[in-house]
């Protein structure tokens, strides 16, 4: 396995070599991913279903993102999976050829073929017992690729469907491989803490691979992320359940390292491209900070909060980021006041804010290629935490950016075309599987090629 590693992570230092011919792809996707350059033919998104919405259940919606197509910006497929799940997050394989996504409510997982048809996904398996074979984890969140596996961090457990959890690690076919439990105060599983909290909580995963290094941010269990969203922030008890913690881990042997004090929900990470830039950032939630995880002078990781987002006292409650490609920007999403927020981090320990701009009432999911000129956003956070009555707008919506100003290009209306709630995205291309987009121009055709 070691082999495997080395071999991959040699492959992804000649990738970074080469990050100007490669014109798109989502920033925060693993560098063991294969890469789409050109133009993204679709944009994937894992929906929610909802009550009194058309088919009511969870599904992937395929929308057509290449502008020579004659259904650009429209939908062009939906697949239902049966039921609703909490539909939340979902993740690429190595290869690009499946796109597993989960349910945070019956820690069901559904796993799609997107490269026999791009345009056309099929859903090939469902894993209904996530829960019984990783020993207790529930609510499946974060889908990260490794060489020929798949890392799927969790939100809580079965036992008081709290926030102690661990991530699980499943090979390509879906087969369980292991579970990795979060280090708390009652066993640390050889980690030193550096800090307060050891409070085994969980949400993403991400990988400085260069580094050897994988990071782990903590949310809340079952019980809160299910729980409507206004009678958890009047109950006192309920507050008090959000992570406060960061975990460096070995990536290749998976054992932690180190446990990171980072108060108030740390959310996404995201980590440089550059291998010379030893350093990630995350948001916290609750605080309305940036975060930022970097190795010291000394060879150790260590968290530092260096920027607030909006006014932290009116909780504009960040949610999703999104790093450039060249490691200087970072798009930030306030859920509450339904804002896109672009920071200058030139200087990651002294991230400045630049540019915002109002995309809706709410929002919460932003992806964006790597040229960085297309920002795709959807709306939906939790069904029960999204807001309600006209407030509640459910979309996908692409912007343009000019390094200066967002410019509206189009506008998916979920509710409007009965669809339910748009949460995460994921890109697709015919060019990825050597095949030709039979809706595209000749000089299109041209420009889509594969990085090999």
């Amino acid at each position: 396995m070691k082999k495997v590693f080395a071999m991959a992570t040699i492959v992804f230092f000649f990738a970074l070599s080469s990050l100007t011919a490669i014109q798109a792809d989502e920033t925060c996707m693993s560098p063991y991913i294969a890469k789409i350059e050109g133009q993204e033919d679709f944009v994937y998104v894992w929906t929610l279903g909802v009550e009194g919405v058309g088919d009511e259940q969870d599904k992937l919606v395929t929308v057509d993102a290449n502008p020579s197509s004659e259904s650009y910006g429209k939908v062009v497929d939906i697949l239902s999976v049966g039921g609703r799940n909490e539909a939340h997050h979902g993740g690429l394989t190595d290869d690009r050829r499946f796109l597993w996504a989960g349910g945070l409510d019956t820690s069901q997982i559904f796993v799609f073929d997107i490269h026999t048809d791009p345009s056309k996904p099929a859903l090939v398996k469902v894993i209904s017992d996530f829960t019984e074979k990783t020993g207790g984890l529930v609510g499946p969140h974060t889908f990260y690729a490794l060489p020929g596996r798949m890392m799927i961090t969790a939100l809580s457990n079965n036992a008081d469907q709290g926030g102690r959890t661990g991530f699980a690690e499943y090979n390509n076919a879906g087969d369980f491989i292991a579970t990795h439990w979060i280090p708390t105060d009652g066993d640390l599983l050889g980690a030193s803490k550096s800090g307060q909290f050891a409070d085994g909580y969980g949400y993403d995963l991400r990988i400085k691979a260069d580094k050897n290094i994988m990071l782990t941010s903590s949310f809340t269990g079952w019980s809160n992320y299910m729980m409507d969203f206004g009678t958890m922030l009047g109950d006192e008890a309920a507050m008090k359940r959000f992570g406060n913690t960061m975990v460096v881990w070995d990536m290749h042997a998976r054992k932690p390292l180190k446990v990171l004090d980072v108060p108030g929900a740390p959310l996404e990470i995201r980590c440089a491209w550059d291998p010379e830039n030893n350093w990630c950032l995350t948001s916290a939630a609750l605080t309305s900070q940036l975060w930022i995880i970097y190795e010291t002078e000394s060879g150790e990781w260590d968290a530092k909060a260096v920027a607030d987002i909006g006014v932290p006292a009116e909780i504009p409650l960040p949610v999703d980021i999104s790093i450039t490609a060249d490691d200087k920007g970072l798009w930030v999403d306030t859920f509450l006041d339904g804002k896109a927020r672009y920071f200058d981090i030139s200087d990651p320990f002294a991230p400045k804010q630049v540019y915002e701009k109002q995309i809706g009432s709410q929002i919460n999911m932003v992806s964006q290629s790597w040229d960085g000129e297309r920002v795709y956003f959807t709306s939906s956070l939790l069904g029960n935490w999204d807001k309600t009555g006209d407030a509640d707008e459910q979309y996908l919506k692409l912007y343009t950016w000019n390094g200066n100003e967002l410019a509206h290009e189009w506008t998916v209306d979920f509710y409007a075309e009965g669809l339910g709630r748009a949460h995460i995205m994921r890109f697709g291309a015919y060019s990825i599987y050597g095949k030709v987009n039979p809706n595209m121009t000749q000089l299109s055709m041209n420009q889509n090629k594969t990085v090999n």
